[in-house]
């Protein structure tokens, strides 16, 4: 009776076992075939046709338009900074970091629901037809410019140097109206410059030197390097590198920046993806500016490169491997790596395929920098810190708002002043040349506490 039990029980247990291989084999064999390349290709291509074939207003429409939307599609759905990039688009991209593209040299924006010019660049076709900051853009060649963004805008004034563009301003302090038509030539943006909006590069008081990145472009280093060789040369005791709304661009030109303050050999950051695959990159010179005292501004606009950058510093600083302290606002959270793909045709593919860390392995994305000394700003404060060091911002607004400007406080500057300045005077003091290598560090703790 118990052996009869014992068999029937095994015979149950296997019975059981085979029909849950079953249900598991037949299911496994199901996902796989639902996730084959194959039938899912097949299903892609039938759609494709049937919209060609039968849509209402698909007269026109050809494969490669049904093929780029679908590839925008699929890799929208990834995440917010993968892209696949048409011809055009790739294009300004590339104009983008190579800090140069075809265009007349107004910088707009939109204010009261106008698109409206910032600042003329000095030496630029806008700048010399006499275009002024505060002038609302009306019409793109005859193309009403009123329900258009900024971004629309953009791409109709930019386009191949030598060719014509006519615009119709209106100068709001006098209500005129007047069309200028004017030929968009190579326009260079500046990667580094001075408290002024400038590139002469004056000393602050104190002896500090100030540097602000607007973003990483092919040229970011070299214009550092000769923006730092002004100040240098004028006796500059310590530094202020403002990444505030910068959002970053090229990685090597992080790197880069990074050696100009660090060792030989030091870790900058490190990326990790699938399948276990890990890069580093670390420092090829040894940093003329390592012992400079150094403040770091950042803010929520700061992002990617400029996380690399001030979370480098950071990190270094508390190994006193630099002075750097990081001041302001924690960064935005931008800590993917994005390689750009060429493809045939002259589009591109830019996809997510790693994440940023810093040298002490902080994961950058959607955790930001915080900084050593947060000091924050409302976003008027920064709007019309902004202007008053824009060259033209006073007169880009309008009369009740420009003594506002004139007497805008920056406060995150402020600090970063005040800081250096204390650490100066502490390394002054202090005989014990330990003492003056830790100074920098000594004074980022107490600013904490």
């Amino acid at each position: 009776m118990k052996q009869r039990l014992i068999y029937g029980t095994v015979v149950i247990v296997l019975a059981l076992n085979l029909t849950l291989g079953a249900r598991v084999y037949f299911s496994t064999a199901a996902a796989a075939e639902k996730d084959s390349p194959y039938p899912n290709l097949e299903l892609f291509s039938f759609v494709m046709e049937k919209v060609r074939r039968d849509y209402v207003d698909g007269t026109n429409l050809t494969y490669q338009q049904l093929v780029h939307g679908a590839l925008r599609g699929m890799v929208d759905t990834l995440d917010p900074h993968s892209e696949f990039l048409e011809p055009e688009k790739y294009k300004e991209l590339q104009s983008d970091t190579q800090g140069q593209f075809g265009g007349l040299g107004i910088v707009i924006q939109m204010r009261d629901n106008f698109v409206t010019v910032v600042t003329p660049i000095e030496d630029t076709p806008g700048f010399r037809a006499g275009i002024l900051a505060g002038d609302r853009l009306m019409k793109i060649d005859g193309k009403s410019a009123e329900k258009m963004s900024v971004e629309e805008a953009v791409k109709l004034l930019r386009g191949e140097p030598d060719t014509d563009v006519t615009l119709t301003m209106q100068r709001p302090t006098s209500g005129d109206t007047k069309d200028y038509t004017l030929t968009r030539a190579v326009i260079k943006v500046d990667m580094a410059k001075d408290i002024n909006g400038k590139k002469e590069f004056p000393l602050l008081e104190n002896k500090i030197g100030y540097v602000r990145l607007t973003q990483f472009g092919e040229r970011t280093s070299a214009e550092l390097d000769a923006a730092l060789k002004k100040l240098k040369a004028q006796g500059m005791q310590a530094l202020i590198l403002d990444l505030r709304g910068n959002p970053g661009g090229l990685l090597d030109q992080a790197v880069e920046v990074c050696e100009r303050f660090l060792p030989r050999a030091q870790l900058v950051v490190s990326t990790e993806g699938r399948n276990n695959k890990r890069d580093s990159k670390i420092t090829n010179r040894n940093g003329e500016y390592r012992d400079l005292p150094l403040v770091v501004l950042v803010n929520y606009g700061s992002a990617s490169a400029s996380e690399i950058v001030s979370g480098a510093l950071q990190d270094c600083a508390e190994l006193g491997k630099c002075k750097a302290i990081v001041i302001g606002e924690k960064t935005f959270g931008k800590g993917s790596v994005q390689e750009i793909m060429p493809l045939e045709g002259g589009a591109a593919l830019r996809l997510t395929t790693s994440k940023y860390y810093t040298p002490s392995h902080k994961v950058i994305h959607e955790h930001g920098i915080t900084p050593d000394i947060i000091v924050p700003m409302s976003d008027e404060e920064e709007r019309l810190a902004r202007l008053k060091v824009t060259p033209g911002g006073v007169e880009s607004v309008e009369e009740s708002e420009r003594d506002a400007v004139r007497n805008a406080r920056d406060p995150q500057l402020e600090r970063a002043t005040d800081v250096l300045k204390g650490i100066m005077v502490f390394t002054e003091r202090s005989p014990d040349p330990a003492s003056k290598a830790k100074s920098g560090k000594i004074a980022s703790r107490a600013e904490r506490n």
